[in-house]
C-alpha cells in the first residue's frame, strides 16, 4: 500500500515537472514564435485589437521587401566573415595561450588565469573611446579585418580560461611518452593535444562565432560604412524618424537569427559533449 502511495506521488510530481518544464518553454519561445509569425504579418496585424495571433496570409512578402530595403546579403556575408575570423583566432590563439598556461611551471599561474577573466568582465562600452582611437591611427576602422580582431581580443579572456582547465585534465603522461619517442611540442600539440581536447575547443569555437556574430555595440562604432556593416547593426537601419516597420524588422530578425539556429541544431551533441566533458574532467 505505501508502495502504491509512493509510486502515484512519484508520478504526480512528474506530472507535474513536465507541466512546470513545458510552459517554460514555452515562455522561451513564444518572443522567437511571434517574431516569426510577425513577419508574415502587414503593420495593421501586428497592432491589431484584438490580438491577432496568426497571419491573414502566409507571403514572403516582407523578407523580398527587406533584402530591397537594405543590401542584407551583403551584410550577412560581412558577419559571416568576421565571426569566422574571430573564432579561428581565438581557436588557435587561444588554444596555443591555453597549453602555455595548463604546462608551463611558472608561480601566480592561477593568479594569470584570474586577471585574464577579470579583463573579459570589463564593460564594452568602456573600451570603445581608446580602441577607436588606436583603429583611427592604424587605419583599421571601417574593416572587416579590424572588427574580427577586437572581436577576438574580447572573446579570448574567456576562451583561455575555459581550454586551460581542458588543456590540464590530459595526463601528461601521455605527452612524456611521446616526447620520449622524438616528437617535438609542437607535434605533441597538434596530434595528441588537440584531438583530446576537441569538444572543449568545439564549444569555445561556437560560443566565440555566436557572441561576434550577435555582437553591436563594436560593430555600431567601428564599422560604420555600408560596405562593413554587419547584421545587428542593419536592424537597426529600418527604423525612420516617423516610422518604424516593424513587419520588416521582423523578417530581417528571423534572416538574422536564422544562421545561429542552425548550427546550435545541427552542432547541439558536440557542444553538450564539450561541455559535459569539460565539467567532469574539470
Amino acid at each position: 500500500m505505501n508502495k502504491t502511495k509512493l509510486f502515484k506521488a512519484g508520478r504526480i510530481w512528474q506530472m507535474l515537472l513536465y507541466a512546470f518544464f513545458t510552459v517554460f518553454l514555452l515562455l522561451i519561445l513564444f518572443p522567437f514564435l511571434w517574431m516569426i509569425l510577425g513577419a508574415f504579418k502587414n503593420v495593421r496585424e501586428l497592432f491589431a485589437v484584438p490580438l491577432k495571433f496568426w497571419p491573414s496570409s502566409w507571403s514572403l512578402k516582407n523578407y523580398a521587401e527587406a533584402f530591397s530595403a537594405q543590401p542584407f546579403w551583403k551584410y550577412l556575408l560581412n558577419s559571416m566573415v568576421i565571426s569566422g575570423v574571430s573564432t579561428l583566432v581565438v581557436a588557435v590563439t587561444g588554444s596555443l595561450a591555453s597549453y602555455a598556461l595548463a604546462r608551463t611551471p611558472i608561480r601566480g599561474k592561477r593568479l594569470v588565469l584570474i586577471v585574464v577573466l577579470t579583463v573579459s568582465l570589463l564593460p564594452p562600452i568602456t573600451l570603445i573611446n581608446p580602441i577607436y582611437q588606436m583603429y583611427s591611427k592604424m587605419g583599421l576602422l571601417n574593416t572587416r579585418i579590424g572588427l574580427a580582431l577586437i572581436l577576438a581580443a574580447v572573446e579570448m579572456p574567456t576562451g583561455i580560461w575555459l581550454m586551460t582547465s581542458y588543456f590540464q585534465s590530459v595526463p601528461f603522461e601521455l605527452e612524456e611518452s611521446a616526447m620520449i619517442d622524438g616528437a617535438s611540442i609542437l607535434r605533441v600539440f597538434i596530434s595528441i593535444m588537440i584531438p583530446l581536447v576537441a569538444p572543449g575547443l568545439f564549444t569555445v569555437g561556437i560560443m566565440t562565432f555566436i557572441t561576434a556574430w550577435n555582437n553591436y555595440i563594436f560593430a555600431a562604432v567601428l564599422n560604420q560604412h555600408a560596405a562593413a556593416r554587419t547584421v545587428p547593426v542593419a536592424l537597426t537601419l529600418f527604423e525612420t524618424e516617423s516610422y518604424t516597420p516593424w513587419h520588416l524588422i521582423c523578417a530581417a530578425a528571423v534572416i538574422v537569427s536564422l544562421p545561429l539556429v542552425l548550427i546550435v541544431m545541427l552542432m547541439q551533441k558536440r557542444i553538450v559533449s564539450g561541455v559535459t566533458s569539460g565539467s567532469i574532467k574539470g
